[in-house]
This record gives structure tokens, sequence and C-alpha cells, in this order.
């Protein structure tokens, strides 16, 4: 009998540090690792998305089929607008950019947060929310246009 039997499998083990320039054996032989033992995957969090954040599992399984296929067509996505995606896209704002074309601050917005979500949530869901269109300025250049 194994005295390690009951023990749990080795994590993923990575090298330390690269061989030098000169040596000349294959990257393969020196940077050998090992992955996670098959049977044991764990489930983890969606990759990272451009801010640097966790996606959530739903949108992460829509951007893998957006990127195998870039013809496909989404017809039913609106299932993962929720409250909880709302807040946490609120709360991965910059507080101290510029107001909206509306006018309303990060913090203006914050007071009765949860109240405005429900209703954005709401809105979204009824098909009656409409963004405000942006707001543009003409600036003029030197040769006139």
């Amino acid at each position: 009998m194994n005295m390690h039997m009951d023990e749990k499998s080795d994590l993923l083990v990575v090298p330390k540090k690269s061989p030098n320039k000169g040596v000349r054996i294959s990257p393969a032989e020196v940077m050998e690792e090992r992955g996670r033992p098959k049977g044991n995957r764990r489930h983890e969090a969606a990759g990272w998305t451009q801010s640097q954040i966790t996606a959530s599992i739903g949108l992460q399984a829509v951007r893998h089929a957006a990127q195998k296929d870039r013809k496909m067509k989404f017809t039913a996505l609106l299932h993962h607008i929720t409250v909880d995606l709302l807040k946490q896209s609120y709360t991965n704002l910059k507080r101290n950019s510029a107001p909206g074309n509306d006018g309303m601050t990060w913090s203006e917005y914050g007071k009765n947060l949860d109240e405005r979500l429900m209703q954005l949530h709401k809105r979204i869901h009824q098909g009656k929310y409409r963004a405000n269109p942006a707001r543009r300025i003409n600036i003029p250049k030197a040769d006139g246009s």
C-alpha cells in the first residue's frame, strides 16, 4: 500500500528560469511543465476582459461563439443583462470622469442606485430604454473645414 495514495494531485508546476541563450536544447525539454491532472478540472471564472475584470460565464460563452464564427448572428442576448451585471458595470466606471451627456455624474447616479438599476433593467427588458445620442461638437480647423 502506498502512503501517498490518499493525497491530492499536484497543481500546475511552472519552471522558474529559462536557460541562457548559448544552450542548444529544445525549449520543450528546458521549459517542460505539467498541467492539471485530467478529471480534476476546476471550473474557473471567465477569462479577463479588456478592463481586467472577469466577465460572466454566459458572456464568455458568447465571446467564444463569436470568435469561432464571425458571421454568427445573435438574436437572444437580453437575458445576460441582469441587475447584478448593471451594478458591476456601474462600480467599474471611473468615479471622477466627466459627466455624461445628460449632465449626471457618477456620484449623482449612485444615489438610490438599487432603485435606479431596477428601473433601468425593467426598461431594457421591455424595450423602452433608448440611449441618449452622443453630443457632437464641430471643431473648426485651420484650413476652414
